[in-house]
């Protein structure tokens, strides 16, 4: 059936894939030159243009499992036993990354709309990706996070319990703060890169330097040895907490392709001929409801082999290994911490824990550079969170909602900044639910859930590409892998959840 299905869409303009959404179109796969436009693609030209989607996962990522729940974790457990579960979980996902832009740079769709074609349609699938996908992320925790270290940075203190509303505020506060870069964009994706660069170059560069001049090398290497040893899980942890840690680390497992849609945007592929969205300093070109995708031609062939390559570098080498790094500093750091103070952190204090009693050993500059850092860290999440939420519901309703677009008039921005209004307000009543890292453990876990699924439906997906940009066999295997790791984890949550105790403990 794929043959002929092959057969067909090499003679025609119109590539059938999957049910309940029409036909992709058929045209030639471009030069990333032509994309870029440059003469020509060298490393300077790779940094300058081609890297960014990666970015701005990182930046999501770095915020929540790096910064609160690794180093929450170890603060309490230790490296060993804790360390390789960070190390399969961020493999994992890269690898399911690289199918979710496999999906989008071969057909210019982003994956929310691309679910649609699963069976039994889109009515099912598109409906359910965003009810898993806002049930994980509406709660706001990595927004009270950031609320929480700007607080201690104006005020120089740790807020007390009747202080909270006050942290709340300023989480709503830069919620309005995401808002403003987007409104004041020319394009959202380019401007969050860029934002991204700033943030988390800038805070990887200080924990490198506080980490070389204050932790010994001892606590480096058995840093290093826990992300590499396999071991049984310390004594006392349970399974949900080491899912919420699998489920954050390197991003959000099972829904990591919420934050696929950049690369259409960043014009992989065909998603150079889809369209983009423009910020209100731009002019906004129509974005299509259906995709593009290409013909099985030589040409095509060789083309598709340059930009899956630069999925390799953007994916393995920005993403894999920043997440890599970007939970090694934070976890090693909170140890050093718990070391010399003989304290161990707190759900209710993660997110200044190490701030706090830096500030104690080495002065105030100390711990208004720590929480600088912390603010920084949490607000690169909320920036690539919030902005998601709003993007995926956006080009959701764009592609399956004929009346809509025909309102729209071609210019998705009328929709989308004041759904994002709408978004900021249901966020703001969500921050009242629990303490930010509570919130975040129940978002992690909820990620873990969409692993039981999505993964099955990018293998349907892909499958049905056209042949050069089709998955190896030994890629459905680490898909497989998806499942059965952090389904597991899923299943211990939903049964403490329920039943109060933990189904597995250590």
């Amino acid at each position: 059936m794929a043959k002929d299905v092959d057969e067909r869409a090499s003679q025609s303009t119109e590539y059938p894939l999957g049910v309940s959404r029409p036909p992709l179109a058929v045209a030639d796969l471009p030069e990333p030159e032509e994309v870029f436009k440059v003469r020509k693609l060298g490393v300077r030209q790779i940094i300058q243009f081609v890297i960014g989607p990666s970015l701005i996962a990182l930046g999501i990522s770095v915020g929540s499992g790096e910064w609160l729940l690794g180093p929450g974790a170890i603060g309490e457990f230790g490296f060993v036993g804790v360390g390789w579960v960070i190390t399969v979980s961020a493999i994992l996902q890269t690898f399911y990354n690289v199918e979710c832009a496999r999906y989008v740079t071969a057909t210019g769709e982003v994956p929310i709309v691309g679910f649609g074609r699963v069976p039994p349609g889109w009515k099912l699938w598109v409906p359910f990706s965003l009810i898993a996908f806002y049930f994980a992320f509406i709660f706001g925790g990595w927004a009270a996070g950031a609320g929480q270290g700007l607080f201690a940075l104006i005020t120089g203190r740790v807020h007390r319990p009747d202080e909270i509303e006050w942290v709340r505020l300023l989480a709503i506060g830069l919620l309005l703060v995401v808002f403003l870069i987007t409104a004041l964009a020319r394009k959202v994706s380019r401007t969050l890169e860029l934002a991204n660069w700033v943030i988390v170059g800038t805070l990887l560069a200080v924990l490198i330097v506080v980490c070389v001049l204050i932790v010994p090398w001892s606590t480096w290497w058995e840093g290093v040895r826990g992300l590499v040893t396999p071991a049984a899980p310390p004594e006392g942890i349970t399974a949900t907490t080491l899912g919420a840690l699998a489920g954050f680390t390197a991003l959000a497992s099972g829904l990591n392709w919420y934050a696929m849609n950049h690369y259409r945007d960043k014009g992989y592929g065909m998603g150079s001929k889809v369209g983009f969205l423009s910020g209100m300093r731009g002019k906004q070109e129509e974005i299509r409801s259906v995709g593009v995708t290409f013909p099985d031609t030589p040409e095509n062939t060789t083309r598709w082999r340059r930009w899956y390559k630069l999925l390799m570098i953007d994916l393995w080498l920005v993403f894999f290994c920043g997440a890599m790094i970007g939970m090694l500093l934070p976890t090693i750091l909170m140890a050093h911490v718990v070391t010399t103070s003989g304290d161990v952190p707190t759900t209710a204090n993660v997110p200044t824990f190490t701030a706090e009693h830096l500030g104690a050993d080495y002065g105030q500059g100390m711990f208004y550079l720590m929480l600088t850092v912390g603010v920084l860290v949490l607000f690169s999440t909320q920036l690539g969170i919030f902005e998601a939420l709003v993007r995926n519901f956006t080009d959701a309703a764009h592609a399956t909602s004929p009346r809509l677009r025909r309102r729209l008039e071609g210019d998705p921005r009328k929709f989308y900044y004041p759904y994002m209004l709408v978004v900021l307000v249901v966020i703001a009543a969500a921050l009242h639910l629990a303490l930010p890292v509570e919130l975040v453990q129940i978002s992690a876990n909820m990620s873990n859930f969409g692993a039981l699924m999505f993964p099955f439906a990018l293998m349907y997906l892909n499958s049905r590409l056209p042949k050069a940009a089709r998955p190896r066999p030994w890629h459905y295997v680490i898909l497989v892998l998806n499942v059965l790791f952090f389904g597991f984890f899923f299943v211990n949550f939903a049964y403490e959840f329920i039943t109060g105790g933990p189904l597995v403990s250590f």
